[in-house]
């Protein structure tokens, strides 16, 4: 587990110690108002080898089922629904979604059912938030869990096998309005909101697209930290063309904040190649680390041209009890902080306190977020 957790410390350092590259719009940004819509219903699943489940709302389930059907049962008589199983239908509806293209759904039992193993879904349907019908959803499932259960109550389940999934199986009946080819503008908005990223956006559409503020003509304009509004043909099929062209612009968004993040629980650790370390000096148990800096003078060869300029020499020294030392080039960065301990061995807890610590005494300059 600690090497592990290292490994990950290291690749995103050695990854993210460079500038910001570019990246495509279409990438880091994406259409207000285009997006998927949330589906859920309440079904049926009929056809099981006796795993299903016998509850009062499964059979209140089934009696309407059948009622619908025009079978009328004795209410005195309770019917026998192993075979049976009331399930919870989701999917996600893709925004420009037509009637009559399919979509997948997932299917959860909501009661006892032991497995969904070798059921069907009967006609379920699907609703939007607004209650309305958008897709209806029948088929066979697929459920790569299974349980067996011994006769003095023994039981193994592999995976989940009360939750099963059927490719393409709800049909769209219903599309979503969108509001993509209204107005004269649309907007794009960052998945990762920053003002730096949203005036380089705005910047790099204008200048592709030949517009500046300079000529009092622009396309695109930075609302907020996560919205730049885009000039937009009216015409949709014109519009398509535009944002095809748009989406796959690169520009340079800016970097991340710096951050750690902790996740307490695995013992992961992520740290963000903006975060710096200020000189200090650490004992945790009996580890000591310490963290110096020199002021050194550099002054050019009387013949060459150039000036005097003051240098710092950084050096990081990690003290054990056993005495066991280590001494870095100059540069105090976490990289060598984390290699450090590392090196005599200390486990993820331990990095986590220290950089908790140098957080508290101010000499780790970055955000600490803790998971």
């Amino acid at each position: 587990m600690r090497s592990l957790v290292v490994l990950i410390i290291a690749l995103c350092l050695s990854g993210l110690s460079g500038a910001a590259s570019a990246q495509r719009i279409k990438d880091v940004a994406s259409i207000q108002g285009v997006r998927s819509n949330q589906l859920i219903g309440y079904g049926l699943v009929v056809g099981l080898p006796g795993t299903g489940e016998q509850n009062p709302f499964t059979e209140q389930s089934f009696r309407t089922m059948l009622a619908n059907f025009g079978i009328r049962m004795d209410p005195n008589i309770r019917p026998n629904v192993r075979n049976v199983a009331a399930v919870a239908v989701h999917a996600e509806l893709p925004a420009f979604s037509k009637p009559g293209q399919t979509i997948d759904v997932t299917v959860s039992s909501v009661g006892e059912a032991k497995s969904l193993q070798g059921g069907s879904l009967l006609q379920t349907f699907l609703r939007g938030v607004n209650g309305e019908v958008y897709a209806v959803a029948q088929g066979s499932l697929v459920v790569s869990g299974f349980g067996a259960e011994g006769g003095d109550g023994s039981r193994i389940v592999v995976n989940t096998p009360t939750v099963g999934r059927i490719p393409n199986g709800a049909m769209v009946e219903r599309a979503v309005p969108s509001g993509f080819a209204n107005g004269d503008s649309l907007t794009l908005n960052l998945h990762y909101p920053d003002f730096t990223t949203a005036k380089s956006l705005a910047d790099t559409i204008n200048e592709r697209l030949g517009a500046s503020p300079e000529s009092g003509y622009v396309i695109a304009t930075p609302i907020d930290a996560a919205s730049v509004r885009v000039t937009a043909p009216r015409d949709a099929g014109q519009r398509v063309g535009f944002l095809a062209t748009l989406e796959n612009f690169e520009f340079t968004p800016a970097d991340a904040p710096a951050r750690v993040v902790i996740n307490s629980r695995t013992g992961t650790i992520v740290i963000g190649s903006e975060v710096r370390l200020l000189p200090a000096a650490i004992t945790h148990g009996g580890l000591t680390v310490t963290i110096s800096e020199n002021q050194q003078v550099a002054q050019p060869n009387a013949f060459a041209d150039g000036e005097t300029a003051v240098t710092t020499q950084s050096i990081v020294d990690v003290d054990l009890a056993d005495s066991r030392m280590f001494k870095f080039e100059p540069g105090v960065t976490l990289d060598q902080l984390v290699r450090a301990v590392n090196e005599v061995g200390a486990a993820p807890g331990d990095l986590m306190a220290i950089l908790e610590a140098l957080r508290q005494a101010g000499a780790l300059r970055g955000e600490l977020i803790i998971i």
